[in-house]
């Protein structure tokens, strides 16, 4: 209950965020197009780049996803530059202030190394997303914080990781995760290998969504993370990508960890959309063995409920599927 209550806490502080479908008339073929036909195009004059990207776009919307499709598209994510980042980041990470003094200064370095190789962390897709923004007129800031990721969970004493953006589009702000849109990151043989496949779904994200896997931290000095708040969100499900398209967002359990007693049910909660028809299922992996799961479905408008009964004790991994889809997982002790 106080992990649910804590992350409400979080979830008021970022409703003020709006979100992609304030815009689902809007057809963004053009502007996509107009990215794809940039491909390639240099970034050593980006006022050229910008406006070659938005002056045939007519709504400031369309003129954003071209800048960001661009960006998400021609980047590549450079593996070793984060891990040095990284390493850096730990060295701050009882400093706010440092940390954030640190970040900013190596913005040239950066911007050096997205001109010469076109490849940067996630540090230089927020410092390239702003720059255009901003350039095309629209305010736009750089956001610093905690990413989890299904292969990045965070601990009590792990430093900021990761770097976003927001947006300000027709006076509403917005979210968006250029980084994670350009594709991942794959180790093969001990060898990290950049995988570039744009994902759509960090562009104007559902922001209660994007809060359970982004956790910001203020600039100011005078405004200090709240533990309380970040231990919650470091103890949420795992989020996977793919539920960024609907969105489907997990409401319960609030923990990836849970303890029950055996004989007792679990009910799994989603957010869904009004117009949601997916097909839902658990999946349970025990030892390694895994099977379908049989919950009782309960279905609501914009809200699915899986209740799922443990007769057997053990411990169980629990991953939420929609359309073969993986959206969730959970750990279920049972005892």
């Amino acid at each position: 209950m106080k992990i649910f209550t804590l992350l409400l806490t979080l979830l008021f502080s970022i409703t003020s965020f709006a979100q992609r479908s304030d815009f689902q008339e809007i057809d963004f073929t053009k502007a996509d197009s107009i990215a794809h036909y940039y491909k390639d195009a240099s970034l050593n004059n980006l006022p050229i780049l910008t406006h070659n990207l938005t002056t045939s776009l007519k709504t400031d919307v369309e003129k954003f996803r071209a800048i960001y499709t661009w960006i998400s598209s021609n980047i590549a994510n450079d593996y070793s530059s984060y891990v040095k980042i990284s390493t850096k980041r730990k060295r701050f990470a009882k400093d706010r202030q440092a940390f954030l003094d640190w970040n900013t200064s190596i913005t040239p370095k950066v911007f050096k190394s997205l001109l010469e190789d076109r490849k940067t962390a996630c540090t230089g897709y927020a410092y390239l997303v702003k720059e255009m923004a901003n350039l095309a007129g629209f305010n736009c800031d750089i956001v610093d914080g905690y990413g989890r990721t299904p292969t990045l969970l965070l601990e009590e004493d792990s430093a900021p990781n990761h770097s976003w953006n927001r947006i300000e589009i027709n006076d509403k702000w917005y979210l968006c995760d250029a980084t994670w849109s350009a594709g991942e990151t794959i180790i093969v043989n001990g060898t990290p290998f950049f995988q570039a496949d744009y994902f759509d779904g960090y562009f104007l994200a559902n922001a209660e969504l994007f809060a359970k896997n982004h956790f910001p931290i203020q600039k100011e000095e005078s405004q200090p993370v709240n533990k309380e708040n970040l231990d919650a969100f470091i103890a949420g499900p795992v989020i996977y990508k793919e539920a960024f398209l609907a969105p489907i967002i997990p409401i319960a359990p609030a923990a990836m960890h849970n303890t029950i007693q055996k004989g007792t049910s679990v009910t799994f909660a989603l957010q869904v959309p009004k117009d949601f028809i997916g097909n839902t299922q658990l999946l349970l992996n025990k030892g390694g063995n895994q099977k379908n799961g049989n919950p009782n479905t309960i279905k609501k408008e914009g809200e699915i409920n899986l209740v799922q009964h443990f007769e057997k004790k053990g411990l169980y991994d629990v991953h939420i599927s929609v359309e073969d889809q993986l959206i969730a997982t959970y750990v279920i002790k049972v005892k």
